[in-house]
């Protein structure tokens, strides 16, 4: 059995963060292992407001060197890093591994609107984790924090941003959602490798029970990539079992709703 690693934050609702992320391990029949990063929460009476706890970077770095000085890992997966000193921190880890283990970056930035809340958190996942990613999978805002630009509003930006994340230095970038801006919408994602580019199709879902989405289709193109497909098949596979997913999305409370996990997985290999 493979064995793949996510560096990232938990989720107390369970739809997002390490918590999707092992689900979507253990679907793909990969052993997963996790350094919890943050520590996130939700408060019920104050309309889901969310809670953020970083852990320390002493205990990260103890959860790391379990995972692959202890036993070995096929593949890494990154999820939310909340503060720059951790990204630092991870970032010289993945600069030891020297690509001996593909790397799945999913930028997650903490924002407000449509501005950042932390420029250097932005900034710090840019300069120092991009550059290690096999393939990167930014949302539309985190696509235009890495390329620069204030914002993506069309297919061209999105193209534009692709080939500026590119130039940071990763395999792939995988922009999800880039059919919102489009007419008429969809819910397409673009990938680019600097020389295929692909609009990953998908008829457009109209639903806000997204919660986790970007986490699970990180985790999935990063259990595809381990299991030895290619970038491109990575993502067009994760795709089609996000797709499946959010066709049968629920409702966990008067707040937030999620994918469908089972439907998601039913035709994983």
């Amino acid at each position: 059995m493979k064995k793949i690693l996510t560096i990232a934050g938990s989720d107390s609702s369970g739809g997002a963060g390490i918590q999707a992320d092992l689900r979507t391990f253990a679907k793909h029949n990969l052993y997963g292992f996790c350094a919890l990063t943050v520590i996130v929460t939700m408060d019920p009476d104050n309309n889901w407001g969310h809670g953020v706890f970083p852990i320390e970077i002493a205990t990260i770095d103890s959860q790391i060197r379990t995972a692959i000085d202890g036993v070995g890992v096929d593949a890494i997966k990154l999820g939310m890093l909340p503060t720059p000193e951790i990204i630092s921190h991870v970032a010289a880890k993945l600069e030891v591994l020297k690509g001996k283990q593909p790397v799945v970056v999913d930028p997650v930035m903490v924002c407000k609107g449509d501005k950042p809340l932390f420029p250097e958190h932005a900034e710090a996942i840019k300069t120092q984790l991009i550059k290690h990613a096999t393939v990167t999978t930014p949302n539309l805002f985190e696509a235009a924090q890495l390329a620069g630009m204030d914002k993506i509003s069309s297919y061209e930006e999105a193209v534009m941003a692709a080939q500026k994340i590119m130039e940071l230095g990763c395999g792939a970038v995988a922009i999800t959602n880039v059919g919102s801006v489009m007419e008429p919408k969809t819910s397409a994602d673009l990938y680019y490798d600097g020389e295929e580019l692909l609009l990953v199709e998908g008829a457009f879902i109209d639903t806000h029970h997204t919660h986790g989405l970007g986490c699970t289709f990180a985790a999935h193109v990063a259990a595809n990539v381990c299991k030895g497909y290619s970038k491109r098949e990575s993502v067009v596979l994760a795709k089609e079992a996000i797709r499946a997913g959010v066709k049968h999305h629920f409702a966990l409370n008067q707040y937030v709703g999620t994918l469908n996990f089972e439907e998601s997985f039913k035709n994983i290999d």
